[in-house]
């Protein structure tokens, strides 16, 4: 007694899984098929047992049933989504119960204890990603950027308003080689004609350039 340990899972139409924990260094091939035979038999009782319960799933969900969704997001809104340090999760999660959870770049999943907490978690997101209307910017056209912060790697502009700050590089700053845009000069509140590059297929960010402007003027 108690040398074997035998689980047995599965439905009407098989078996599912196996799970035997044993104490001897091996047991007859015997022992083991009647052990299947008998947990076999017990599971269509439970099974039988389970199906005058229940024989399907309930059509109607309960109201406090923990729920899922999918989120896609496109890779430029995601700063929107999360907010700076992640705040507008947090904020979620306190506010609703409900968990985003990446499951890649553009794909999220939303947990939430209940429907009525998902409902108030979609409408919080659909708010903080159409807050503004963006406007179509076309690949290759030429805009006025406003520089908003000047960085050692370039400067930030934006090129309408409540527009999230785009990085210039300081190697599409000029046509000439600079280590810093206070080399040119460059200074918050300027504003200078860039041109538009789309955005990055990884990250999201804007391509912009100045120094293929000036290259065509000369």
């Amino acid at each position: 007694m108690g040398d074997m340990d035998f689980k047995l899972a599965g439905t009407k139409k098989g078996i599912t899984a196996l799970q035997a924990d044993i104490k001897l260094p091996g047991l007859p091939l015997k022992i083991i098929m009647e052990a299947v035979v008998k947990a076999t038999e017990a599971k269509s009782k439970i099974l039988d047992i389970m199906q005058h319960c229940m024989s399907k799933p309930r059509i109607v969900k309960k109201e406090n049933w923990p729920v899922v969704d999918k989120l896609e997001v496109e890779p430029h809104k995601r700063s929107r989504l999360f907010g700076i340090g992640g705040i507008n999760l947090k904020k979620i999660l306190y506010k609703t119960g409900a968990h985003i959870s990446p499951i890649d770049d553009t794909s999220f999943s939303i947990f939430a204890p209940n429907q009525q907490a998902m409902d108030e978690a979609q409408e919080t997101i659909t708010q903080l990603l159409n807050t503004e209307r963006i406007p179509e910017l076309e690949f290759g056209g030429i805009y006025t950027a406003t520089v908003v912060e000047v960085r050692d790697i370039g400067v930030m502009v934006t090129l309408y308003p409540d527009m999230p700050p785009a990085l210039l590089h300081n190697s599409q700053l000029d046509q000439k080689k600079i280590m810093h845009p206070s080399a040119l000069g460059v200074e918050v509140g300027q504003q200078m004609q860039v041109k538009y590059f789309g955005r990055d297929p990884v990250s999201g960010l804007m391509r912009l350039s100045r120094k293929v402007l000036q290259a065509s003027a000369r």
